[in-house]
This record gives structure tokens, sequence and C-alpha cells, in this order.
């Protein structure tokens, strides 16, 4: 499994979207969380986009995975980075293998 680090970028016209979609993106990304495939997630601090380490197992998967969100369902999120990440050090680097 490769791991990804996942950069949403919010918009600030997407702030009801966002929140009347909340509960059921926090409940999309906890059934990732018990699964193993989401390793971290959370908004930045300034509201602007969010970070989450997703395993996939190539980036096809991923996108996949990340089309199930509610957040894309509502238009949400106004941009997505996606990038491979090997995390070397620290709790998450036992799962970059």
């Amino acid at each position: 499994m490769t791991v990804f680090a996942v950069e949403y970028v919010y918009d600030a016209e997407s702030a009801e979207s966002r929140a009347a979609a909340r509960p059921a993106h926090r409940e999309w990304t906890a059934g990732l969380a018990q699964d193993g495939t989401l390793l971290a997630s959370g908004p930045y601090s300034d509201g602007a986009g969010a970070l989450l380490i997703v395993r996939a197992v190539d980036e096809e998967a991923l996108s996949a995975i990340l089309k199930q969100d509610p957040f894309a369902a509502a238009s949400a999120i106004s941009g997505i980075r996606t990038t491979e990440w090997a995390p070397v050090t620290g709790l998450l680097a036992e799962h970059s293998s």
C-alpha cells in the first residue's frame, strides 16, 4: 500500500455546504480510519482546507475513495492535491511499507 498526503482546499462560499455535510463526512472518515485506510485527518486551523493521510493501492484507488467523501458530493471542496508520501520516522512510519 502507498501512503498519500491529500490536501483539500475550501473556499469561503463552501462554508454552509461543509457545515451541512460535516456529520456525514466525519462518519465517512471514521469508517476509513476504522478499516485502516485513513491514518490521520483534520482541518487546517485557518479553515482554508484540510489534510488527510490515506493508504491506497494506487492513485486510481485513492481517487475512488475520495469520490465517496460527502464533502465531494456537496461540492464543498474547491481543490485537491495528492502526493505520494513516505513517512520514515514517527507513528505513521510503520504504515508506509
